[in-house]
């Protein structure tokens, strides 16, 4: 059996794709802050061998104690989709997020992926996986988002230099770059939007819609079934892609 490790498995995507690996006979290590949003998503999953890890990605050394711990013993571990990430605005000045941002959505994926290599490295599988969670704002840029947007781009630049490293390991790495996508995160950033504009959160949702050509957000189940297919051994060709999934708002 394959065992994959999910980061920010607790809601939205990374939740979508523990579902959908487990339906494919998958075991699942579940790695996010919240225990209790972990252990909701682990009773909604098929079959057994699941596993909760509760812990800070950007805290390098407990994540290394908890990977260490004996729950990695005797898995095979095919894949890494190292999709934790938070998202909102930062501002220069005393309560400027950018430490946190950055800690979190760059710092914590190479963290996730450099603790994980060891166990990657003894799978019996021809080709291992590793997929990271960058943001269709890696491709443009959004007023005070310079966090996001720069922990976003970063990931890109990570995932090329990873896929070349790697390549020789028989390990393939690449980035999605999802637009909206109907998830908590995408919920509370419209309602931020709201807020800041005085408009009900409907409203804002239409408008924001607006400005992408399909006018729609994506559903967590289609971008996990894009990272299902990058784990997906019978294509072995894919490796330091970034891969939009945006409904139309941005084209290359």
């Amino acid at each position: 059996m394959k065992s994959y490790v999910i980061t920010g498995a607790g809601t939205g995507i990374g939740a979508a794709t523990a579902l959908k690996l487990s339906q494919a006979g998958h075991s699942i290590i579940l790695i996010g802050r919240r225990k209790e949003k972990l252990e909701e998503v682990v009773t909604t999953l098929n079959g057994d061998g699941h596993a909760v890890i509760s812990v800070d990605v950007s805290d390098k050394k407990a994540l290394h104690e908890a990977l260490n711990s004996g729950v990695m013993e005797g898995r095979d571990l095919a894949g890494v989709f190292a999709n934790a990430g938070i998202g909102g605005s930062n501002e220069y000045g005393e309560h400027d997020r950018w430490e946190q941002i950055i800690d979190v959505n760059l710092s914590g994926v190479y963290y996730t992926i450099m603790e994980c290599l060891p166990f990657l490295k003894q799978s019996a599988q021809a080709y291992r996986n590793i997929v990271v969670t960058s943001s269709c704002l890696a491709r443009f840029g959004v007023p005070y988002y310079t966090a996001y947007c720069a922990s976003k781009s970063g990931l890109t630049g990570l995932v090329k230099a990873l896929a070349m490293e790697l390549a020789p390991s028989r390990m393939l790495v690449n980035a999605i770059l999802p637009g909206w996508v109907d998830t908590e995160m995408a919920r509370a950033g419209i309602q931020l939007l709201a807020d800041g504009t005085n408009k009900a959160f409907d409203d804002t949702r239409r408008e924001q819609m607006s400005f992408v050509p399909l006018q729609k957000m994506s559903e967590p189940e289609e971008v996990a079934s894009l990272v299902e297919f990058l784990f997906d051994n019978r294509q072995t060709s894919i490796t330091g892609q970034c891969l939009d999934i945006n409904n139309g708002a941005f084209m290359i």
